[in-house]
């Protein structure tokens, strides 16, 4: 006799990925959130394929992952596929410490963050 199965969060057209602990403040992160929010996963891949920053890899690769999960665990169709949520929430900080004049200290704030993409399936409107 086990416990009872935790239902399921999401709708039965969406599907999702979570990465934590990134080494990237949150705000510099939404920036790349903002990216692709709404769009499809498609042209979503390619905004971040091609973007500058340096975290857009990382996204990338969550974007993927959900887009897998969607695919093998959820059976949803690829083609159909739009990011309906990406989301920044923060993590844990490292606090640093550097000398500075007259023997005082400056704090250095190395901030984490993490990110959660969500795909949902949506038909095409004929």
């Amino acid at each position: 006799m086990g416990k009872a199965k935790t239902p399921r969060t999401l709708a039965e057209n969406e599907a999702k990925a979570v990465t934590r602990n990134l080494r990237v403040s949150p705000q510099k992160l939404n920036l790349v959130a903002q990216l692709i929010r709404g769009k499809k996963v498609d042209k979503a891949l390619a905004d971040l394929t091609f973007s500058r920053k340096r975290i857009a890899r990382d996204v990338k690769k969550t974007l993927e992952s959900a887009i897998a999960n969607a695919e093998n665990n959820h059976s949803l169709d690829v083609d159909d596929l739009v990011v309906a949520e990406a989301y920044v929430g923060k993590a844990l900080v490292m606090k640093r410490f550097r000398p500075r004049a007259r023997g005082r200290v400056g704090r250095i704030m190395k901030p984490f963050a993490n990110i959660t993409i969500v795909v949902r399936q949506v038909e095409e409107a004929a």
